[in-house]
């Protein structure tokens, strides 16, 4: 039995909270091979590593005199060990890493030094072996994760090692510079670790406990979501729900490696359980609800737009020829809308709206902004019948006007567009009757 747990910087801010995490990590022996984020913030007025790390390249680029900034860094760092007790020194790292600044490495690897000095802290304080990412996570030439290379000599090195810190967030280019996943990035090393070892669970510590239904700076206390599918994560992950990143899902569904969800300040929570298929009945007929605000409809009118073919790849060439991308295509008989992000639009609506008439030549184009979508997402929807209708119900009853309503062909999901206005009362009226009423 082989755990791979990944930590955030929340459970690595200080020297107390990685005290939490050794006692986590040494309360269960299946837990070999750990994924140390950057620290983050210790209160509300910090700042993160790596956001310290941004800082201070920044200054190298300006020609600017970077070295108090970089020793204000390794006060964080100094004061992790001194909390810790531990008989380690970071001034030849520290040396390097000035070095590279001065030669202008880059910004990639002025960032990946988070992990990289945590992954030494960590490795010393659990008596680990450390193992640097750049050996062993791969991108290609045009900077694709590698995943074919990464697996093979990840798997064959980890084989070696009993137990290991192998530091989040960076792997290395063919040429050997440092390359970076995108920001929460350790969230997929951990994922890509849990494959290679063949992990029966991949653990991943944060400050909360798991997922929960609906967003808490709208809802008070939602109730947590104890066991979701990697479909529904997906939905509510591209709707705006963030606990995890969306690509630390790939590598262990393939493999079908759970993802465990923990808190590491209330180590006794269970926690959400992430799975590829689960023959328990949820709690309530919706897993979660989520949704992103600011979008914008164009809606297209054509009279018989069913029956002329290659309808629908007329109107979305306007969109890409001005690099536009879609979020959600509804369509009736003679009408087709498409919703798109309204900061990315508006610049370009009159020169999207001029090649719309010259590629599909539309009766009429109707644009609408200042628009919200809500996913209503859960797989007990597809056995309980009128769900859509009690979402109309819940949102009559509050006053909002839905603009949009569709649901997708797998019954996973429905989405709901509304004004921006209503997004917050929308989602308290449809938490309230799945969820709080059950009615």
């Amino acid at each position: 039995m082989i755990k791979v747990v990944k930590f955030g910087g929340s459970s690595l801010a200080s020297a107390e909270q990685f005290a939490k995490v050794g006692k986590i990590i040494h309360s269960d022996k299946e837990r070999r091979y750990v994924v140390p984020s950057a620290p983050g913030k210790r209160n509300a007025k910090d700042t993160k590593v790596t956001d310290m790390l941004y800082a201070c390249y920044e200054m190298v680029e300006r020609e600017e005199d970077f070295r108090v900034q970089l020793m204000k860094i390794k006060e964080r760092y100094d004061s992790i060990m001194n909390g810790l007790h531990l008989k380690l020194s970071l001034e030849e790292e520290f040396r390097k890493i000035s070095d590279n600044f001065k030669n202008k490495m880059g910004e990639d690897y002025a960032a990946s030094r988070g992990e990289y000095l945590n992954g030494i802290v960590m490795a010393n304080y659990l008596g680990y072996e450390f193992v640097d990412a750049a050996e062993v996570i791969f991108f290609h030439e045009d900077g694709s994760f590698d995943a074919e290379q990464t697996n093979t000599v990840l798997k064959a090195r980890l084989e070696q090692i009993e137990r290991a810190v192998v530091p989040g967030f960076y792997g290395s280019m063919p040429d050997g510079s440092i390359k970076t996943f995108s920001r929460g990035g350790s969230d997929i090393t951990g994922s890509i670790v849990a494959k290679a070892v063949h992990a029966t669970c991949y653990e991943n510590w944060t400050d909360v406990s798991g997922f929960l239904i609906a967003d808490p700076s709208i809802i008070d206390n939602p109730k947590p979501i104890k066991t979701i599918t990697y479909r529904e994560l997906r939905e509510l992950s591209y709707m705006g729900a963030s606990v995890l990143h969306e690509d630390s899902v790939f590598p262990v569904r393939k493999a079908g490696i759970p993802i465990n969800i923990r808190n590491t300040n209330a180590p006794e929570d269970e926690g959400t359980w992430i799975v590829e298929s689960t023959c328990h009945q949820p709690e309530f007929t919706i897993t979660g609800i989520a949704g992103k605000k600011g979008f914008v409809s164009v809606s297209i009118d054509k009279d018989m737009m069913n029956a002329e073919v290659g309808f629908g790849r007329k109107v979305l060439s306007a969109f890409e020829d001005n690099g536009i991308s879609f979020e959600h295509i509804p369509s009736g008989i003679d009408t087709m809308t498409v919703f798109v992000h309204q900061p990315e639009f508006e610049g370009r609506e009159q020169s999207v709206i001029s090649s719309i008439h010259r590629y599909a030549k539309p009766d009429s184009i109707e644009l609408e902004g200042d628009l919200a979508l809500i996913a209503v997402v859960g797989r007990g929807m597809r056995s309980t019948r009128g769900t859509a209708g009690r979402i109309f119900s819940a949102l009559a009853h509050a006053s909002v006007n839905v603009k949009m309503i569709d649901q997708g062909s797998s019954e996973l999901n429905i989405i709901i567009g509304v004004s921006n206005a209503d997004f917050e009362n929308a989602i308290k009226a449809i938490y309230d009757i799945f969820v709080t009423t059950r009615l």
